[in-house]
């Protein structure tokens, strides 16, 4: 059953040896010469693949990896709703231990080394015991690099109102510990450029 379809993959359920998965299929681009885009999506499946693996064997809460098929990606289906569809509907203002978790979650993944890439209230599920899981590592790499992590913070930052995100950043900070204080730092000098940048084109 195709739970969504995005512009770099198909994504659907399957049963796979009385185990409920998720399946995310990186689809053809045909506007790429056939062997150049089977190259990229198997590197692109197998670098997402290693950073999955690495999230769960680390503690974090993700999709355990199950095997990669071909250019399919094949992990474990969690049942939730999607943190965006939460902030769409009257819930939103009960959802203040949701975004602390979600703040001690990017800490733990940034203290694996692994920067998400796409960390947003659309990569973010919420389990029937109100546990917070991020998906969808398709954009993640690893490293340390502050810079990546400050993006992290950055587009939660831009996606929700500002006491949800205060509420998502004191957990951060408390769970990374002096490392966070260096990303924290980051992100100001980050958003001072965008404020720099802005005025020059204004005054252009």
């Amino acid at each position: 059953m195709e739970i969504m379809e995005g512009a770099e993959a198909k994504v659907y359920r399957e049963r796979l040896l009385g185990i409920d998965a998720v399946v995310k299929d990186r689809v053809r681009k045909a506007y790429r010469n056939e062997e150049l885009d089977r190259e990229i999506r198997e590197e692109r499946t197998k670098k997402e693949a290693r950073i999955m693996a690495l999230a769960s064997r680390g503690g974090a809460a993700v999709p355990m990896l199950l095997m990669v098929r071909g250019n399919a990606i094949v992990m474990t289906y969690i049942k939730g709703e999607l943190l965006s569809s939460m902030l769409s509907s009257a819930h939103r203002r009960n959802l203040g231990d949701i975004f602390v978790q979600a703040g001690g979650l990017l800490a733990k993944l940034h203290s694996l080394g692994i920067n998400h890439g796409d960390y947003t209230p659309a990569n973010l599920l919420v389990d029937g015991s109100g546990v917070v899981w991020a998906i969808d590592f398709g954009l993640s790499d690893t490293g340390n690099s502050d810079e990546e992590f400050a993006l992290d913070l950055l587009l939660m930052k831009r996606s929700v109102k500002k006491r949800e995100y205060v509420q998502f950043l004191n957990q951060y900070v408390e769970k990374s510990g002096s490392s966070g204080s260096a990303v924290i730092k980051r992100l100001k000098e980050i958003e001072m450029r965008g404020r720099y940048q802005s005025r020059s084109l204004l005054t252009a």
